[in-house]
């Protein structure tokens, strides 16, 4: 199987260990992923907020670099549903690319048939389903079912699970009010748990709940999951 990464821009500008965790874990399973440099970004922001020619010459970019490979991942449940539910609606011709578009616990659990990925993290983490994941790919228990396989790792679960930190993109600047009460909630609810670590599918959002933790001086590190199973067992 040829697999192409889209890193997304968050991650390659901000976060580039998530896009090579992705890479370690597909490769210790036996697959080469490739990178193709013409990659830019998917057009989320810009379709979000109304912008839809600006965002056109993206959507055309990301189906003309992705279109031959045989699936596309990517570490970024906003993205992935930019692809798979937008695309299609502003370009039909993207629908073949848009179906073979995965999150990368739908690559692993639904393509690839892998829950354990022989990776060990002695630690107590909780998982936060982001919005896009939770509620556009309908991601379920994927990732919960990739963390509980990890050794070691003590996996506890998030009280109020299924409600938005706040973060929502341009929501998070145009209603900053709301925003921040949605925040404090999130953050206590991660709090109780007496995690270490709070994992999520999204850097954006892990960025808008790392930084309400640690403005509040809280020891709970916000890191992407693919972190955690990109590292070994040994």
């Amino acid at each position: 199987m040829r697999i192409g990464l889209f890193v997304t821009c968050v991650n390659d500008l901000l976060f580039p260990e998530t896009g090579k965790a992705v890479v370690r874990v597909l490769e210790r399973l036996g697959h080469r992923v490739e990178f193709p440099a013409a990659q830019t970004c998917c057009g989320q922001m810009h379709a979000n907020s109304g912008y839809r020619d600006e965002a056109m010459p993206l959507v055309h970019r990301f189906i003309e670099t992705f279109r031959d490979y045989d699936a596309v991942v990517a570490p970024s449940g906003s993205c992935v549903a930019m692809v798979r539910d937008t695309y299609p609606r502003l370009v039909p011709e993207s629908a073949d690319v848009a179906r073979r578009t995965y999150e990368l616990s739908e690559l692993l659990v639904d393509v690839l048939g892998v829950v354990d990925v022989g990776a060990r993290f002695p630690h107590r983490v909780t998982y936060h389903p982001t919005c896009h994941g939770l509620r556009m790919l309908r991601l379920g228990a994927r990732p919960v079912m990739l963390l509980a396989a990890v050794r070691d790792l003590e996996l506890v679960a998030l009280p109020g699970v299924e409600e938005c930190c706040g973060f929502g993109g341009t929501f998070a600047l145009k209603n900053t009010a709301v925003s921040t009460a949605m925040l404090a909630d999130k953050c206590a609810a991660i709090r109780a748990t007496g995690a270490e670590y709070v994992l999520a599918a999204d850097n954006s959002c892990l960025t808008h709940i790392g930084g309400g933790l640690s403005r509040q001086g809280a020891p709970v590190r916000a890191l992407h999951y693919a972190e955690i199973l990109a590292g070994g067992d040994e």
